[in-house]
């Protein structure tokens, strides 16, 4: 299915129904009161969270989306029906901002979640609320109120652990099916990924991580260039990124040089992004003998004046992919303890101060 992470929808929530003026009529009562009902409140219009869909394609064919109106009150203090809310299927990671003003409304991250992107409208009141004293015989009502009409943008953005970063032809496709039960298209061409690929990493039988496959950015994709600014931000979720890097690339140009380049256009995009938790990691240690790979691998950590966590891999062979996976695994396991803690920290100061 082709990836579509932008759409644009009009939803308009229900209005509410009339109120009703009404009078009671009945046999041997002389003075009959005013009995008119309230109408119905408009249907809301909900996004709902679905971890079974992975585009925002089917917003390409269907963009409008009408709640159902309220019903009008009715004699003898008959209140109108609701109308029905409608909830609107999203996948998870979709961002919905308001086009006109450009607020973002909410953030879809669970399934099953609602988000209320527009309210039905309040029913109106009957003649019985203005009963009085001095008017025994109100003849007001009041009409349904309409319902919110906005035009949306939603914008996916992957959710994952850990993300894939590289030029074109890194790798990264390949490690990702290894790795993992993904299988996205590989070849020895650039641009092979043309739409993020998600693969779950399973460490055992109760724990497991979600990689994501970012298509290869060029050199200059954070103004634009190519498809970059689509998909640099799927990297704005994740909590580390893997930097791969090809130790014999196609077009000669010197790892550190393709490191520092892609640093610059993390930067120029982001600079929280730039600053995100990022391994390196050298890819097609099958191209090159053991001692070439290190001497290289050691003269570009000089070169970069590198401190961070590296690898040496082949996704091929499997050289150092299971040290990887595992290092990545006890890498999340101390973030999720930290939030913990800070949670706990967050609570414990919370309650002081009440």
């Amino acid at each position: 299915m082709k990836f579509v992470d932008e759409a644009s929808i009009h939803v308009v929530a229900g209005k509410g129904g009339n109120g009703s003026a009404s009078f009671r009529r009945e046999k041997y009562i002389q003075y009959g009161g005013p009995d008119g009902g309230d109408g119905g409140d408009g249907g809301s219009v909900y996004l709902e969270g679905d971890s079974g869909l992975n585009t925002l394609v089917d917003f390409r064919h269907r963009r409008i989306y009408k709640a159902e109106n309220g019903v009008q009150g009715k004699g003898q203090e008959k209140y109108g029906k609701k109308g029905e809310d409608i909830y609107i299927r999203v996948p998870l990671g979709t961002v919905v901002t308001d086009e006109l003003s450009g607020v973002t409304l909410g953030d879809v991250t669970e399934h099953g979640q609602h988000l209320l992107v527009a309210r039905g409208g309040r029913g109106g009141l009957g003649n019985v609320h203005f009963k009085s004293s001095t008017n025994r015989a109100p003849r007001k009502c009041t009409p349904g109120e309409k319902g919110e009409e906005v035009q949306l943008h939603l914008e996916m953005k992957v959710l994952a652990d850990i993300g894939l970063l590289g030029f074109p032809n890194a790798g990264k496709s390949t490690l990702i099916s290894t790795v993992s039960a993904a299988r996205p298209k590989v070849a020895d061409y650039p641009f092979t990924t043309l739409y993020p690929n998600l693969g779950v990493v399973r460490l055992g039988l109760d724990s497991s991580f979600v990689i994501a496959d970012i298509p290869g950015l060029i050199e200059g994709a954070a103004e634009g260039a190519g498809l970059g600014v689509q998909f640099l931000k799927h990297l704005q979720r994740t909590r580390l990124l893997l930097h791969l890097v090809d130790i014999a690339p196609l077009d000669e140009m010197p790892p550190a040089d393709a490191i520092r380049k892609l640093e610059q256009e993390l930067m120029n995009f982001d600079s929280s992004l730039g600053e995100k938790p990022r391994w390196l990691v050298f890819t097609k240690a099958d191209v090159l003998d053991d001692a070439e790979s290190d001497k290289l691998v050691e003269r570009v950590l000089r070169e970069l004046n590198w401190s961070g966590p590296w690898f040496l891999i082949s996704s091929v062979t499997r050289k150092g992919t299971d040290e990887l996976v595992q290092a990545i695994g006890r890498y999340l396991d101390e973030m999720k303890e930290l939030e913990t803690e800070q949670q706990k920290t967050w609570s414990l100061e919370t309650a002081d101060k009440n």
